[in-house]
């Protein structure tokens, strides 16, 4: 597959690594270590023979892969049913991988650089402890989104992971910086436990946002009416925000026009959550 010449004005175009998925009900498939970088300058046959997980096997890529194009370009294309796949781009650090169907758990996990696309939905875990890079998702994505893993002290910690779709629960648990934007709903315990960054969501919220967080934002640009707070929360006052336009700008610039729509309105600023000594946000868009 040839990457489009004229997005790149005065290259030639370069082939792309495909892989696409040979058996959709092969289990368990882990492509962890699969990366733009660890493909970087390798013939076909010596990707095809590189080593992955299924189960408590070792196959190699080629068994459970059709491996075409050339890895001479930075970006890898994955196809097929992916959602018994998982791992896919954790910890890459530059590139692109670009994904035509739904994945399993722990997409981006980890990842420092580079861009993760989906076309389709993604299971738990997708961006955890992400340090940088892009995720977009054009789909629906599990709990746990940019969250840190259980024990962790902190969980996304730089980059940006767009949904567009919903989130399930916990999202941007323990989240240190970094942006999450949702144009969908997100569950339960969204930024639980919250230490900095910023969490935007255009639909509904489930029970206890913001439980126990210290610092950071979580904005709701649509929700009607707006949630109830926990108890650690105080409103204080209504306001029109500036930073609230630079960040719609911000977003429109990344496809996600209706943020910077929803930017102009005045904003519910509510603090919290007292009871760990919190100093957080949570906005509110007021469209009353």
């Amino acid at each position: 597959m040839l990457r489009d010449p004229d997005a790149f004005p005065g290259k030639v175009a370069r082939m792309v690594l495909a892989l696409s998925l040979r058996d959709f009900d092969t289990p368990n498939i882990e492509l962890e270590g699969i990366t733009p970088a660890a493909v970087a300058g390798k013939s076909l046959q010596q990707i095809s023979r590189l080593p992955i997980f299924c189960g408590r096997n070792r196959p190699q890529l080629g068994e459970l892969f059709e491996v075409t194009g050339g890895a001479d370009s930075d970006c890898i294309q994955i196809s097929g049913d992916l959602r018994h796949v998982h791992w896919i781009g954790c910890g890459m650090k530059a590139g692109a991988i670009e994904i035509d169907g739904p994945v399993g758990r722990h997409a981006g996990s980890g990842m420092a650089g580079g861009s993760l696309t989906i076309r389709g939905d993604a299971g738990d875990w997708l961006g955890a402890e992400m340090s940088g890079g892009r995720i977009e998702l054009f789909g629906n994505a599990g709990d746990l989104a940019g969250a840190g893993y259980r024990g962790a002290v902190r969980g996304m910690t730089g980059g940006e992971l767009l949904i567009r779709g919903d989130a399930g629960d916990e999202t941007g648990l323990l989240m240190r910086r970094g942006l999450i934007a949702v144009t969908g709903n997100v569950g339960v315990l969204a930024g639980c436990h919250l230490i900095a960054g910023s969490i935007v969501v255009g639909g509904k919220c489930g029970a206890r946002i913001g439980a126990g967080m210290k610092r950071g934002t979580i904005v709701l640009t649509g929700q009607h009416p707006a949630p109830p707070m926990l108890p650690g929360f105080q409103e204080s006052g209504l306001a029109s925000l500036q930073i609230m336009r630079v960040m719609g700008r911000r977003l429109a610039a990344w496809g996600l026009a209706e943020f910077q729509a929803a930017a102009d309105a005045p904003f519910r600023m509510i603090r919290g959550d007292r009871i760990v000594g919190g100093l957080g946000e949570i906005l509110i868009a007021d469209h009353s």
